[in-house]
């Protein structure tokens, strides 16, 4: 659910409705840790800018991995800015405008009101935005977003086939349509492989409830006490608190965009992947290409939302899922009949 190293964040859905981000831009911005690809004369030119430091991040890493690789691709450079708080977020979205690449390339909804500006003020600059967009469409901004409740589904669907209690929850940060993409579908899961599955959900909410670990680990603990033995942590840095309260219960939990079965081995059964390379890829793809101003969905048929479970390397994971084979091939199935069209799952912030 969530890009960052400070936040887990699941939310591509979120971040095309909160758009909420700094504002204004100051002072010339500093180059942090940029990575520049090798490139012959007149190659293309991308520049991403993160929300935060890459570091450790995977789903920020899989960015990079995304943008180097369009650069390849096109005989270009690529540039990553790596921002630490608000104030570099501005500085370095300038600084990128600035360097006038072929692409601008931003990471998470914290930008969504600075493109907005720079693109009203240079029109011939193309900007691409993952995991979110600006409120007002531009002809030269272009976002990709995700289609998360597909891979959520697919969660709860081997909830529904692995819990031994017949209860499956979720703990979500807000109770509004955009953060349900992370619960609701996860409860349809359940029960479209195990109809007299009962499903519940707890909301952190309070003033902080990105970053309320502890929280998180209360509404947890109120699904555990009730006997809920599958967990969806959806609850961005609070899913620590959430994986931290199964373990102890010695019940399971599920992440979210990135593998964070690491973080808790034996715990969390699998992770609801984001493949932020994928989608800068080709979204630098289709701006080359003239196609720009638009808005492109990505899910299980675009391979930009998938299960840990179902990539390569599952069985080095660290995740449960890797011992069950035979959930694993029934979950197959059912992606593969979400990607044909037969089988629908329905997304809470369609109406929204």
């Amino acid at each position: 659910m969530s890009r960052r190293s400070r936040r887990t964040l699941p939310l591509a859905a979120m971040s095309v409705l909160l758009v909420a981000g700094a504002t204004a831009c100051n002072a010339a911005a500093k180059d942090d840790a940029s990575a520049d690809s090798s490139a012959s004369a007149g190659g293309k030119s991308f520049t991403l800018v993160t929300p935060d430091a890459v570091g450790q991040n995977e789903f920020l890493k899989l960015a990079v991995t995304g943008v180097e690789a369009a650069a390849k691709a096109h005989d270009g450079t690529s540039k990553v800015f790596q921002s630490t708080d608000t104030a570099s977020q501005q500085q370095n979205v300038q600084a990128a405008v600035d360097a006038a690449p072929d692409v601008v390339v931003l990471v998470g909804f914290e930008f969504a009101d600075l493109v907005a500006q720079q693109a009203a003020a240079h029109p011939k600059q193309q900007f691409l935005m993952i995991d979110a967009c600006t409120t007002k469409a531009f002809d030269n901004v272009s976002c990709e977003v995700f289609r998360e409740h597909e891979g959520v589904f697919l969660a709860g669907a081997e909830a529904g086939l692995l819990t031994k209690s017949g209860k499956v929850g979720a703990v979500d940060v807000l109770d509004t349509p955009v953060f349900r993409r992370f619960s609701d579908p996860f409860a349809a899961g359940a029960q479209h492989v195990a109809p007299k599955t009962k499903t519940g959900t707890r909301f952190v909410g309070g003033q902080s409830p990105f970053d309320d670990s502890a929280r998180a680990k209360e509404q947890a603990n109120d699904l555990l006490s009730d006997g809920y033995d599958q967990l969806m942590a959806a609850a961005a840095a609070g899913n620590y608190g959430v994986f931290e309260a199964a373990k102890a219960k010695g019940a399971f939990a599920y992440g979210v965009d990135v593998n964070q079965c690491p973080s808790a081995p034996g715990t969390v059964v699998d992770n609801v992947i984001k493949r932020t390379d994928v989608a800068v890829e080709k979204g630098i793809e289709q701006v080359l290409g003239g196609q720009t101003g638009t808005t492109t969905s990505y899910g299980l048929k675009e391979s930009g939302i998938s299960l840990t479970g179902l990539e390569k390397g599952v069985d080095s994971s660290q995740c449960v899922i890797a011992k069950h084979p035979d959930v694993l091939k029934k979950v197959t199935a059912l992606r593969d009949q979400i990607v044909s069209g037969e089988l629908t799952v329905d997304d809470p912030a369609a109406a929204s």
